[in-house]
């Protein structure tokens, strides 16, 4: 199997240090393969990602020497395939409207259970309080859509799921380790008709991607992604969770830091090899 990964950056903010980190990673490792590297935007959330942003996206993955085949894919101009796939969800009979508020799910989770895990890939675990609700044939575009994790457990005949994670071997997910730990999470968010769960499954089966090389902090939504796979028939790639970048004080970095913009370290004269230093990366051209 031909080895390809990619780099999926979202254009609400600068890249900083993680962000180079990961894209160089995955770079280096298609080129060590022998592989391909591909960009993706994922700029589903109109409503913070700007031109501008995405303009220096191009422009800081080119000042640290990557390159990769245009064009380039939009989440944006994938839309259409997005809601295709939720009409498959939804006539599966797996998906419910929910009209809690974050305030709502807060309230509901006042008095946890004891050892019982309060928080999955997408923040506090859903309670199920739509779940509950009588059922409701009606769908909007301002509907925020939520996967029934245990109903799809049902559809898949209650079979573990299974993917391969680097450093692990064969990683094994049991329906009720999940339907405690991860919840029902968001397939559709009101107003945008999809989510990042849903976008990134269907985005890198359309990409042939083989290999999925992201951060840590996204290892949690590893399960859902292979359960969504399965749910529609497509290929699971292989993942790789790399360290996340921390700064002094052992804080994930995050867009807003920007004193840590890749743009300022180009402005004062540090070199992408500097920056390979920094970031404790060996040369592109040694063994991964």
């Amino acid at each position: 199997m031909t080895f390809v990964t990619r780099f999926a950056p979202s254009p609400t903010g600068p890249l900083h240090l993680g962000h180079a980190y990961s894209a160089m990673l995955a770079h280096d490792m298609a080129q060590a393969q022998s592989g391909t590297f591909l960009l993706r935007i994922e700029d589903i959330d109109r409503t913070r990602a700007r031109p501008a942003w995405e303009a220096q996206i191009y422009e800081d993955l080119h000042w640290l020497g990557l390159s990769w085949p245009t064009p380039v894919m939009r989440q944006s101009d994938r839309l259409p395939a997005y809601a295709a796939a939720l009409d498959r969800i939804w006539d599966m009979g797996l998906l419910y409207p929910c009209t809690c508020s974050r305030h709502d799910i807060a309230a509901a989770m006042s008095a946890p259970q004891e050892g019982v895990p309060t928080h999955g890939p997408d923040g506090p675990i859903y309670p199920g309080t739509c779940r509950a609700r009588p059922p409701d044939t009606r769908r909007s575009k301002h509907s925020i859509l939520r996967l029934d994790i245990a109903l799809a457990f049902r559809v898949l005949d209650h079979v573990p799921l299974v993917y391969s994670e680097a450093g692990r071997g064969p990683v094994i997910t049991r329906p009720h380790d999940m339907i405690e730990t991860v919840g029902d999470v968001v397939l559709a968010r009101r107003d945008m008709g999809t989510s990042y769960h849903l976008s990134v499954v269907l985005d890198d089966a359309e990409q042939g991607i083989s290999d999925v090389v992201r951060g840590a902090d996204l290892a949690t939504s590893t399960p859902v992604h292979v359960l969504l796979q399965r749910l529609l028939g497509l290929p699971t790639p292989a993942y790789h969770h790399h360290r996340l970048i921390r700064d002094e004080a052992g804080k994930r970095l995050a867009k807003r830091d920007d004193a840590r913009a890749l743009s300022r370290y180009r402005a004062d004269g540090i070199t992408p090899s500097e920056l390979r230093g920094m970031l404790d990366m060996p040369h592109p051209d040694a063994t991964i």
